[in-house]
């Protein structure tokens, strides 16, 4: 949904939630969120889990994720849970201990610093 989609939906419904791409890799979308966080609108990343070059060995995901003993799609997850009050990822997962992994996310807490390196990493 683009910015101005989401603007002609309101006009002839209520909008309690938006589903676009957007994660580490891919925030084209990043306007539709920042109107979604003025209207207090739900909004849910498709595709949550993606970081691209980031998660690669040597990368800021990889790195991050190593200096708390987390995944790369665990420092994902945070980083969107981090990025905006509105953002509710649903990852998928076909396993109890993936499950897990995904819940642990919530609990892992990015520095600012490492917010910074994340942003700049993804140009």
């Amino acid at each position: 949904m683009s910015l101005d989609q989401l603007e002609t939906a309101r006009e002839i419904v209520e909008v309690v939630s938006v589903q676009n791409r957007f994660n580490l890799a891919d925030r084209s979308s990043e306007d539709v969120l920042e109107r979604c966080e003025e209207l207090g609108i739900a909004f849910f990343p498709w595709f949550p889990l993606a970081a691209g070059d980031l998660a690669k060995p040597g990368a800021a995901v990889e790195q991050i994720a190593s200096r708390h003993g987390a995944s790369p799609g665990q420092v994902a997850l945070a980083w969107l849970l981090k990025r905006s009050p509105v953002i509710l990822p649903i990852p998928g997962t076909s396993s109890v201990e993936h499950l897990e992994q995904d819940l642990a996310a919530a609990s892992l807490q990015l520095s600012d610093d490492e917010l910074v390196e994340l942003e700049s990493a993804a140009g």
